[in-house]
């Protein structure tokens, strides 16, 4: 349980999933996947966050 709650903040606080990995010794980023618990909030930030990029780079090309 507790890994699985440190994971989870490392990630909603920015750190890599490969650092993660690295930290909890696993071999396979799969496995520190099943640690990870996103927060709804972090994929729809994302998501904004890939819709504005687009935006910016479609304007530079008019």
């Amino acid at each position: 349980m507790l890994r699985h709650f440190c994971a989870s903040q490392l990630y909603l606080s920015g750190v890599d999933l490969i650092s993660i990995q690295e930290l909890l010794g696993h071999s396979w980023v799969a496995t520190t996947m099943r640690y990870v618990h996103v927060h709804r909030t972090r994929i729809e930030d994302a998501w904004v966050a890939g819709q504005q990029r687009a935006a910016q780079r479609l304007e530079g090309l008019i």
